[in-house]
Protein backbone atom coordinates (compact mmCIF):
# COMPACT_ATOMS: atom_id res chain seq x y z
CA UNK A 1 0.00 0.00 0.00
CA UNK A 2 1.38 3.52 -1.17
CA UNK A 3 0.93 5.89 1.37
CA UNK A 4 0.40 9.79 0.48
CA UNK A 5 2.58 12.57 1.62
CA UNK A 6 0.91 14.41 4.45
CA UNK A 7 1.79 17.67 2.16
CA UNK A 8 -0.55 16.49 -0.42
CA UNK A 9 -3.44 15.66 2.51
CA UNK A 10 -4.44 19.23 1.54
CA UNK A 11 -5.24 19.22 -2.02
CA UNK A 12 -7.59 15.65 -1.42
CA UNK A 13 -11.17 16.13 -1.76
CA UNK A 14 -12.72 15.94 1.67
CA UNK A 15 -14.10 11.97 1.23
CA UNK A 16 -10.78 10.81 0.88
CA UNK A 17 -8.81 13.26 3.67
CA UNK A 18 -11.21 12.09 6.41
CA UNK A 19 -10.82 8.63 4.82
CA UNK A 20 -7.30 8.71 5.66
CA UNK A 21 -7.25 9.72 8.70
CA UNK A 22 -9.49 7.72 10.19
CA UNK A 23 -7.59 4.39 8.58
CA UNK A 24 -4.31 6.46 10.35
CA UNK A 25 -6.34 5.95 13.70
CA UNK A 26 -7.48 3.24 13.17
CA UNK A 27 -4.23 1.56 12.17
CA UNK A 28 -2.84 2.79 15.16
CA UNK A 29 -5.70 1.46 17.47
CA UNK A 30 -5.42 -2.01 15.92
CA UNK A 31 -1.84 -2.24 16.36
CA UNK A 32 -2.15 -1.35 20.24
CA UNK A 33 -5.00 -4.66 20.02
CA UNK A 34 -2.87 -6.82 18.49
CA UNK A 35 0.23 -6.50 21.47
CA UNK A 36 -2.67 -7.43 23.47
CA UNK A 37 -4.12 -10.39 21.20
CA UNK A 38 -6.84 -8.26 20.15
CA UNK A 39 -8.62 -6.98 17.36
CA UNK A 40 -10.68 -3.19 17.59
CA UNK A 41 -13.64 -5.03 16.68
CA UNK A 42 -13.55 -7.44 19.83
CA UNK A 43 -12.70 -4.37 21.87
CA UNK A 44 -15.64 -2.35 20.27
CA UNK A 45 -18.12 -5.45 21.03
CA UNK A 46 -16.45 -5.93 24.90
CA UNK A 47 -16.61 -1.67 25.86
CA UNK A 48 -20.43 -1.65 25.00
CA UNK A 49 -21.05 -4.90 27.06
CA UNK A 50 -18.80 -3.56 29.87
CA UNK A 51 -22.11 -1.82 31.20
CA UNK A 52 -22.93 -5.44 32.66
CA UNK A 53 -26.47 -5.77 31.43
CA UNK A 54 -26.68 -8.05 28.16
CA UNK A 55 -27.44 -6.80 24.82
CA UNK A 56 -29.14 -7.74 21.86
CA UNK A 57 -26.76 -8.52 18.37
CA UNK A 58 -28.55 -5.72 16.40
CA UNK A 59 -27.38 -2.96 19.19
CA UNK A 60 -23.60 -4.36 19.29
CA UNK A 61 -23.23 -4.13 15.65
CA UNK A 62 -24.35 -0.68 15.33
CA UNK A 63 -22.43 0.67 18.54
CA UNK A 64 -19.22 -1.58 16.71
CA UNK A 65 -19.74 -0.37 13.58
CA UNK A 66 -20.07 -4.00 11.95
CA UNK A 67 -22.77 -5.33 9.93
CA UNK A 68 -24.74 -8.33 11.24
CA UNK A 69 -22.69 -11.59 9.57
CA UNK A 70 -19.29 -9.65 10.57
CA UNK A 71 -20.74 -9.20 14.10
CA UNK A 72 -21.54 -12.73 14.13
CA UNK A 73 -18.29 -13.83 13.40
CA UNK A 74 -16.69 -11.69 15.79
CA UNK A 75 -19.26 -12.97 18.69
CA UNK A 76 -18.58 -16.71 17.47
CA UNK A 77 -15.07 -16.06 18.32
CA UNK A 78 -15.34 -14.10 21.72
CA UNK A 79 -17.46 -17.00 22.52
CA UNK A 80 -14.56 -19.46 21.96
CA UNK A 81 -12.22 -17.51 23.91
CA UNK A 82 -14.52 -17.29 26.51
CA UNK A 83 -14.88 -13.44 26.55
CA UNK A 84 -18.72 -12.91 26.01
CA UNK A 85 -21.69 -15.09 26.68
CA UNK A 86 -24.90 -15.67 24.77
CA UNK A 87 -28.28 -15.99 26.70
CA UNK A 88 -31.66 -16.78 25.20
CA UNK A 89 -33.62 -12.73 27.19
CA UNK A 90 -35.82 -13.71 29.79
CA UNK A 91 -38.63 -11.19 28.46
CA UNK A 92 -38.26 -12.60 24.76
CA UNK A 93 -37.13 -16.36 24.46
CA UNK A 94 -36.96 -15.53 20.76
CA UNK A 95 -34.33 -12.98 21.58
CA UNK A 96 -31.01 -13.80 22.47
CA UNK A 97 -28.83 -11.54 24.83
CA UNK A 98 -24.90 -11.26 25.04
CA UNK A 99 -22.72 -10.76 27.56
CA UNK A 100 -19.27 -9.79 28.49
CA UNK A 101 -17.87 -12.56 30.55
CA UNK A 102 -15.74 -12.10 33.69
CA UNK A 103 -12.47 -13.28 31.07
CA UNK A 104 -14.31 -10.37 29.25
CA UNK A 105 -14.36 -7.88 31.57
CA UNK A 106 -10.48 -8.58 32.79
CA UNK A 107 -9.62 -8.31 29.45
CA UNK A 108 -11.57 -5.13 28.81
CA UNK A 109 -9.49 -3.13 31.48
CA UNK A 110 -6.08 -4.42 29.49
CA UNK A 111 -6.92 -3.42 26.25
CA UNK A 112 -9.28 -0.44 26.92
CA UNK A 113 -5.84 0.36 28.65
CA UNK A 114 -3.50 0.04 25.41
CA UNK A 115 -6.54 1.86 23.58
CA UNK A 116 -6.03 4.96 25.68
CA UNK A 117 -2.47 5.13 25.66
CA UNK A 118 -2.46 4.91 21.95
CA UNK A 119 -5.08 7.53 21.73
CA UNK A 120 -2.99 9.88 23.81
CA UNK A 121 -0.52 9.14 21.76
CA UNK A 122 -2.41 10.56 18.93
CA UNK A 123 -3.56 13.28 20.25
CA UNK A 124 0.00 14.07 21.33
CA UNK A 125 0.98 13.73 17.78
CA UNK A 126 -1.57 15.99 16.22
CA UNK A 127 -1.49 18.25 19.01
CA UNK A 128 -4.16 18.95 22.18
CA UNK A 129 -5.77 21.85 21.07
CA UNK A 130 -6.18 20.61 17.56
CA UNK A 131 -7.26 17.39 18.77
CA UNK A 132 -10.31 19.13 20.67
CA UNK A 133 -10.86 20.72 17.45
CA UNK A 134 -11.02 17.72 15.15
CA UNK A 135 -13.48 15.89 18.11
CA UNK A 136 -15.82 18.80 17.96
CA UNK A 137 -15.99 19.49 14.28
CA UNK A 138 -16.73 15.99 13.78
CA UNK A 139 -19.33 15.64 15.89
CA UNK A 140 -21.17 18.47 15.06
CA UNK A 141 -21.12 17.32 11.44
CA UNK A 142 -22.08 13.48 12.53
CA UNK A 143 -25.43 15.57 14.27
CA UNK A 144 -25.90 17.06 10.61
CA UNK A 145 -25.67 14.50 8.34
CA UNK A 146 -26.94 11.94 10.47
CA UNK A 147 -26.13 8.22 10.48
Amino acid sequence: MTTTPATAVSDLDFARALTLVERSVVSRLGEALKAEGATLEEWRVLSFLGDGTGHAMTEIAEFALLSAPTLTKVVDRMVSLNLVLRRVDDADRRRVLVFASERGNEALGRWTAAVEQEQESIVTALGGEEAALLRTLLQRAWRRLGS
